[in-house]
């Protein structure tokens, strides 16, 4: 018999659960499927929120034919193969074949280049998921021939839907008196998670014998009490414990960011996650205050991706105690975000004549560079100059009345 989750699988948007700015009426991904026509796309969430069953949809809407392959399993020719059979079957159908690739990050670079081709001939249209960065884990011109849609995790109504759905409308659970006199430890168990949800209901309900069964949350713990540690790198509790870590660094507690950094590691956290997650500390909150603490945290990725784990933990750890114990200033992260804003509330506005390059003897006639002052002509290497924009220049300030 098929597991719990597979037999509720929606078929139809209409059944999909959730994600009502992506699939909602009048939302972007729904108008695309209403269209009859969709471009390749990649769907970043966390795991169980729907991201499978809603290219299964899609491709049953279209009425398309619909490959999928796995990234762990799959290699070169396996895409290869695909794409030869997508390609002869487009002399049949209108729309191009739909390509679903599960845990796409996990492809490597050269498996990813054998994509862009068929993506950019539209041989195929590809439909990505990921529980990774994409910015991080898929190759720059293969994102850039793709949307990007990002899931969230299912909210506490859509999971009660979810078991309400289950207990009423499952060919076998509707045979037995189910009630749900409490729902918080599934709820929390599952960390927004609907598949994880499905199964532990599953679990549960297989454990009873009797025909009536009272869900209680004594009854969840107890039957799981065999993991007592909950963590879910892939759920919702992942990024609470991301964010205690950080947040302990950030807050000079060397002892608190080693306690959650354990609590990742024992929960099976992929260590590069960690090791990025530092580095992006060391330069947000240590910053300008203690320079070396970039050198150390990179040294620390590094030592991480060419030694590996266990023994990756050891230097991962020496550059957490050291980011944590080091003085802090945020003053680049909170820089570039107000120059960011700055740009978006001003638009493009001209570079100042005296910097822009004149490699041309049209350009020197224009203008471009003449007045510039060379800060190394100068003593101390600096000399007064406008930089910014002229628009962003503020005005003299006038004299005070009775000055000289």
């Amino acid at each position: 018999m098929e597991p719990l989750a597979e037999r509720l699988r929606p078929r139809t948007l209409d059944d999909y659960i959730g994600q009502e700015h992506l699939v909602g009426e009048g939302a972007v991904l729904r108008r695309m499927i209403d269209s009859g026509r969709i471009a390749s796309f990649i769907l970043w969430g966390p795991p169980g929120v729907g991201k499978t069953t809603l290219a299964q949809i899609i491709a049953n809407r279209l009425e398309t034919p619909f490959y999928t392959l796995s990234a762990v399993t799959s290699g070169v020719k396996d895409v290869r193969d695909v794409i030869e059979r997508a390609q002869s079957g487009r002399f049949f159908n209108s729309v191009s074949p739909i390509l679903f690739i599960d845990e796409i990050h996990r492809f490597s670079k050269s498996q990813q280049d054998s994509l862009l081709g068929a993506v950019e001939k539209g041989t195929v249209t590809l439909i990505g998921a990921t529980t990774e960065n994409p910015s991080f884990e898929v190759i720059r011109p293969l994102l850039s021939r793709c949307q990007l849609y990002t899931l969230k995790s299912l909210e506490k109504d859509d999971l009660l839907k979810l078991l309400h759905r289950a207990i009423t409308e499952d060919v076998e659970l509707k045979k037995r008196n189910i009630e749900l006199h409490e729902t918080g430890a599934l709820l929390r168990y599952s960390g927004g998670d609907a598949r994880k949800l499905l199964n532990i209901l599953d679990l549960i309900i297989s454990a009873e014998s009797g025909n009536d069964v009272v869900i209680t949350d004594k009854m969840v713990e107890e039957r799981l009490q065999e993991n007592p540690l909950a963590y879910d790198k892939d759920g919702e509790m992942h990024y609470d414990i991301i964010s205690a870590f950080i947040k302990s660094i950030r807050g000079s507690d060397p002892d608190a960011a080693l306690y959650w950094m354990a609590r990742m590691i024992e929960g099976g956290e992929d260590p590069k996650f960690i090791a990025r997650r530092v580095v992006i500390s060391a330069a947000e909150d240590i910053g300008l205050a203690n320079p070396n603490a970039l050198l150390l945290a990179n040294a620390a990725f590094d030592a991480v991706t060419k030694i590996g784990w266990p023994e990756g933990r050891i230097p991962l750890a020496e550059a957490v105690v050291y980011l944590a114990r080091s003085k802090k200033d945020n003053s680049a992260y909170v820089g570039i975000n107000k120059a960011i804003e700055l740009v978006r509330q001003t638009g493009n506005l001209s570079v100042p004549l005296h910097l822009r390059n004149a490699p041309t003897k049209l350009m020197k006639d224009l203008g471009y560079s003449d007045g510039y002052k060379y800060p190394h002509d100068y003593p101390g290497h600096y000399v007064e100059q406008q930089y910014m924009p002229d628009e962003l220049v503020p005005p003299p300030t006038p004299p005070k009345e009775g000055s000289a």
